[in-house]
């Protein structure tokens, strides 16, 4: 199992909802966006949101190990 979280700095751009829509959503009252569940299977979409977020604000962290999900 992996957990998504999106930090503050992001800027809603909807990059990664564009590419997991499943995953992410964006939240317009607050101008950003947040993982649908934040405590999800791997999958690839989700490794692909974090690298075109131009904010860097997609962390992942493999639950079992507890370490970053690398990109």
């Amino acid at each position: 199992m992996w957990r998504i979280t999106v930090d503050h700095t992001c800027i809603g751009t909807g990059s990664c909802v564009g590419i997991a829509p499943s995953r992410f959503e964006l939240d317009d009252a607050a101008g950003c966006s947040h993982p649908v569940t934040p405590d999800v299977e791997p999958d690839e979409a989700i490794l692909d949101a974090v690298a075109s977020c131009p904010m860097e604000a997609i962390s992942v962290v493999d639950l079992t190990t507890g370490e970053p999900v690398e990109v």
